[in-house]
């Protein structure tokens, strides 16, 4: 939509489209699950959060060409060096191989380090509120010498920020949901094989070995590694539609810290 409409309107920014996309999925999501609790029988409050979360200005991602997450529309190659020259300021880089299109901006995608409205989140999750927050990863901020907040042109990985988010309050289980039922090993090769449960050292080994990939399976294996070394209990990786039974301990990919768990 930026993009598109560039030559009418200006462009927002990117920590400003991440708030005004919070605020648009946040209402989807919390109407649709007022509307399903009432069905119920029940007037659980609902509450969704526009969420700012705190980043370094140290972080690597903002600095040279290291920026590595592409966001917008694909280019031709004459387009991205239009786009460069319209912007300097832009990070513009080859993602793909083969093909036309095969451009795109890339943005820093910086660690999180903290939740900015952690001490309201926590606030209403004891109140008995169900909070949807940290929506898109979050809106990426930095914090000066006097404590005054201001947003980055960032996109923050969204399954570190809801690692972050499970640490506020205090979760004891942490679930991920993707496109698959089970995390794989060996991935896309012939011996690929479905891994069922895993222990925090295997995570790591198996992360260590290149088994996840830096854009795919990879994010969501390092935060469930970092909420069982936070001291979480349980870490669950399985798709939308296999929740439930993930949870039940029926399928998906378990994630704890020892065997016996």
């Amino acid at each position: 939509q930026q993009e598109m409409g560039k030559e009418k309107i200006p462009a927002q920014t990117m920590d400003v489209v991440g708030a005004m996309t919070q605020g648009q999925i946040g209402y989807m999501l919390q109407q649709t699950l007022m509307n399903y609790l009432v069905d119920m029988g029940t007037t659980v409050p609902v509450c969704a959060v526009v969420n700012q979360v705190l980043v370094n200005k140290d972080d690597p991602e903002f600095f040279g060409d290291m920026a590595s997450k592409p966001v917008g529309n694909f280019f031709t190659e004459e387009e991205a060096k239009q786009l460069k020259r319209e912007h300097p300021e832009y990070i513009v880089k080859k993602v793909k191989p083969n093909g036309e299109k095969t451009w795109r901006r890339t943005v820093p995608s910086p660690d999180p380090i903290s939740n900015v409205e952690a001490e309201a989140i926590k606030r209403m999750v004891d109140a008995g509120i169900i909070v949807i927050a940290s929506g898109g990863g979050g809106i990426p901020v930095m914090c000066d010498a006097r404590g005054r907040y201001a947003g980055v042109e960032a996109v923050i990985d969204k399954d570190l920020a809801g690692e972050r988010f499970a640490e506020v309050i205090n979760a004891d289980e942490f679930l991920v949901l993707t496109d698959v039922e089970v995390v794989k090993l060996d991935y896309g090769k012939p011996e690929e094989k479905p891994i069922f449960k895993m222990t925090l050292a295997e995570a790591k080994k198996y992360s260590d070995q290149g088994h996840f990939l830096a854009g795919s399976m990879g994010p969501k294996v390092r935060a469930c590694i970092r909420f069982l070394e936070w001291g979480g209990r349980r870490a669950v990786i399985t798709s939308l539609d296999k929740a439930v039974a993930a949870l039940a301990g029926e399928t998906g990919t378990h994630i704890v810290e020892n065997e016996v768990e």
